[in-house]
């Protein structure tokens, strides 16, 4: 099999994932700042920021074939 593409990065290095991970925290301070006690929304806000930073790094531990 011809590689053509480039070598594969740390996941960790991913403009995309800094950028993730910039983003988590950032809506996790806010979020603890202004959230009410036991606010299910804020939880998921929390967690939809923290899927899609997971994302990138499951993707790209994924195995090529």
């Amino acid at each position: 099999m011809v590689h053509f593409l480039r070598r594969q990065t740390k996941w960790e290095d991913l403009f995309f994932y800094k950028k993730a991970d910039v983003l988590y925290q950032l809506t996790f301070a806010f979020t603890k700042r202004f959230q009410k006690v036991n606010d299910r929304t804020i939880d998921q806000i929390v967690q939809a920021v923290r899927s899609g930073k997971q994302n990138i790094a499951e993707g790209c531990a994924r195995p090529s074939s």
